[in-house]
Order: structure tokens, then sequence, then C-alpha cells
């Protein structure tokens, strides 16, 4: 599995700054990934006399990050470029629209030419999703499987839609270039409909830039800005919508913001639970609050200060009593846990945003434990009672990345179903499911085979 490491990076890069009426917060993790292939941009108060404009986006990078990081650097100059639309007091919402879109042709066009890219030394892409913020307007821009999120009056208020090739309209355009979609991938290979880049995929003769196997052409809806009622936005990249919908990390970023001041915290925490859950990819998040976002809350802070505290006592009373037993695992200790009835568990996060708690308790305890392989995702070895036990408790699913998974997600399996059922799910939608993994065998019950992205089995 080449395109993993033996262990996760856990370092994150941050970021946060305010103005125009909004605070900003950004983190991201190369995780399990090889390399680091997502970038991002976050500008607040843009050139050309936009002072009161804002801009966002989160870029991931596919085959390499040169496509992404030249497009974190550039995008907004490309799109800026569009003249009249973006010129205060002369610019309309439907002007604003066409200006990114032309901007986004405009950078694949320009990129085309870079000679590693012309050659096909570099053969890289990248999605990309943004959001534009003018005084009264909000543009969403999408091109690919990276997702924006609005939350407003305490519920998704919109979220932009996935470019994938099993989409209809997508499919139509794939087929009408020439091309086929099999295994959800453009000639079952490349995962995304749209992208920046992948000029191997955009060399159909007769074909103009956005009838292509892959579009550069961005999709872009705009909503008028509601002063009260918007509470925030979020931008990520697939590595964080693989095991969160969009109704569990707008929950989860809500809960945060009541125990939390810090938008780097705050996003911390959506990248730590999401490696947590299961994530193995590239994990980028870009929090942007509004004046409606929720405030920290006293009543919020108490209840986190009282389940921290249950869950520590809960890991003292499992070591503590023992007995001749001997001391219990670390992943002994998350599937007892996991089987009570917790109260007041971060909402969409779940035990999963509390495993460093547990951590925190049990190294403390025992300081001289050896490493356990308990951290999610590919490369780990596990012994034989673990890993037996989990293939025998699952019926696999097939994922579209190559992963497997198993429906029932409630507490530890007790029955045992044949390894050997394996189907393939290709008419389930990809932004409806979750990477699962090893460690969901402690958090839910559920086993999984991991196969390489590129190689299959």
């Amino acid at each position: 599995m080449g395109a993993f490491l033996d262990k996760p990076k856990t370092e994150k890069h941050t970021a946060h700054g305010q103005g125009n009426g909004l605070h900003y917060g950004l983190s991201s993790m190369q995780g399990w990934r090889v390399e680091m292939e997502d970038a991002h941009t976050a500008m607040v108060g843009l050139p050309q006399g936009l002072n009161d404009w804002s801009f966002f986006a989160v870029y991931d990078g596919h085959a390499g990050s040169r496509v992404a990081n030249y497009c974190s650097a550039h995008l907004l100059e490309h799109i800026l470029l569009g003249g009249a639309e973006f010129t205060p007091g002369m610019g309309s919402v439907e002007g604003v629209k066409d200006g990114i879109r032309a901007g986004f042709l405009r950078i694949d066009e320009y990129m085309r030419n870079f000679s590693d890219l012309r050659h096909g030394l570099d053969r890289s892409g990248s999605t990309a999703v943004g959001v534009l913020l003018s005084p009264s307007h909000l543009y969403f821009i999408n091109c690919g499987d990276s997702r924006a999120v609005l939350s407003r009056e305490g519920r998704v208020g919109f979220s932009t839609q996935d470019h994938k090739p099993c989409n209809p309209r997508e499919k139509e355009r794939i087929q009408n270039a020439g091309g086929s979609v099999m295994i959800q991938r453009v000639n079952g290979s490349l995962a995304v409909s749209r992208a920046l880049g992948d000029y191997d995929y955009k060399c159909v003769d007769g074909k103009g830039p956005t009838e292509q196997l892959v579009s550069p052409e961005p999709e872009v809806c705009v909503l008028e800005r509601a002063a009260e009622g918007d509470e925030f936005v979020v931008l990520a990249c697939d590595g964080i919508w693989d095991v969160m919908s969009n109704e569990e990390l707008c929950e989860f970023v809500r809960s945060r913001l009541q125990v939390f001041d810090d938008l780097e915290r705050v996003c911390n925490a959506v990248v730590d639970t999401c490696l947590h859950k299961g994530s193995r990819d590239n994990m980028s998040v870009v929090l942007v609050t509004l004046p409606g976002a929720p405030k920290v809350s006293e009543q919020a802070l108490k209840k986190e200060e009282e389940l921290d505290k249950y869950l520590e006592t809960r890991v003292e009373d499992l070591l503590g009593g023992c007995g001749e037993e001997g001391v219990p695992d670390l992943v002994s200790v998350l599937r007892y846990i996991a089987s009570e009835n917790i109260p007041n568990l971060p909402p969409g996060g779940g035990l999963a945003s509390k495993r460093s708690v547990i951590e925190a308790v049990y190294s403390r305890l025992n300081p001289h434990r050896e490493e356990e392989g308990l951290a999610t995702g590919v490369g780990l070895v596990w012994c034989e009672k673990h890993l037996c036990a989990c293939v025998s408790a699952c019926h696999f699913h097939l994922h579209h990345r190559g992963q497997y998974r198993s429906p029932p997600r409630g507490g530890v399996a007790s029955s045992t179903r044949p390894v050997d059922d394996v189907h393939v799910c290709e008419d389930e939608p990809t932004h409806t499911r979750s990477a699962v993994t090893w460690e969901e065998c402690v958090f839910g019950g559920v086993a999984v085979l991991r196969t390489d992205e590129t190689s299959g089995w």
C-alpha cells in the first residue's frame, strides 16, 4: 500500500484571522497519506477596491500537489482578472458568477502551459471549494468533491453538491466525450468528474474545456446573507466528509464553538476527530464564523467538564479493578467505554472526539505500556485475537475508494457473519457514507479491510 504511511503524521498547520465582521480558523493534517496534497486560501479584504470582500478556499490535490499549490496562491488573482464584474458599484450577482467561472477556465488553461504539466511530467489535479463573501451575498464555489456547508439558524442551510462521475449530468458529459464510468470513476481511474489540472482527461479533439472527460467549470451558488441567521461556513476536503455527514459536522462545530473561543482549536478538534473516526486521507478544514455564530456558554462548559471527569473516572475504575487479569490494553478500555450509555457526548463527534481524554488518563496510569496498534488506519500490525475478532464480526460493503464498511454501528457486534459476504454498492451516494476503520471495532463493532486506492486488492 504505497499510498499510505505506517503511522499517521498528526502535526497540523493552523492559522486564524478576522475582519469584515467575520472570524476564521483553519487546520490541516497530512494523516496517513505519504504526501500532503491539500492546500488552502484565506484572505480577508481583497484587492481592486474590494476591501469589504473576503475569500476562502480548500484545494484537495491528487497525483501530486503542484496544481493545488498553484491554485492556492493564484486562483483568486485569475478570478479578479474579470475586471468590471468585480468593480465596486458596477458588478451584478450574475456578473460575479460569470467572473468566477471565467477565472476557473482561465487558470486551468494557464496551468496547461507549465512545462511539467504540458509534457506529462506532472499529472496532478485538484478539486476546489470556496466561498466569496461580499457585504450582501455568499458565493459558494465548487469544482470536484470537496464540500462547503452553511449553518443557518441552527441547521444546515446550504451545501454544495459533489461532482462525481456517477451523477447523471456528469456521466452524460463523460460519455459524450468518449469516456466511460466504471467503479464510479472516470474511465475506471479518476474519482472526480470536475477538477483543475488532470490534463490527461482534457484532450478530446472537437470538445470545449467544459465538455471534456473532466471539466474545470465550477458550480456557483449564491445566497443573500442573513445577518441574524447565518452562523458559520465550513469548507473541507473529502478526508473530512468521508467520515462525517453535513449534519454531523455542523452539529459538532456548533458544540465546539460553545466550549472553545479559539477557532484554530475548533478546527483541530474536527481534524483529530475525523482521524479517530477513520479518515486516512489528507484532511483540511476552514471555518468562517459570521455574526450569528454560537458563543461560549457556561452551561456547555460545565457539561464538557463533567463529561471529561466522567471519562477520566471510568478509565481509572477500569484500570484500578483489573485484579489478577492484569492491566487491560487500551483497545479493551475503549471497547468497554463505548459499550456504555455515556451522556452528553459531543453531537456529531461522539466518543471519537474524546479519545484524547481517554488516552491521556490511560497513559498516566499505565506509563510503561508498549505501543499498541490502535491508531486508525492502514499499516497496523494487529495481534491475532483482535484481527480474528474483527473479521468474524462483520458483513462488508465495498466503498468506491476501496474501503469496506458494515452498516451496523451500534455497540460491539455480538453475532458473526461470513467474511466472504462482499458486494459492491455503486448506487449509494458517496456523501452518505463513511470511511470505516479497524478502530470502529472498538467504537462501533465494525471490522474493515482496506485495499490500496490505486491497485485494488
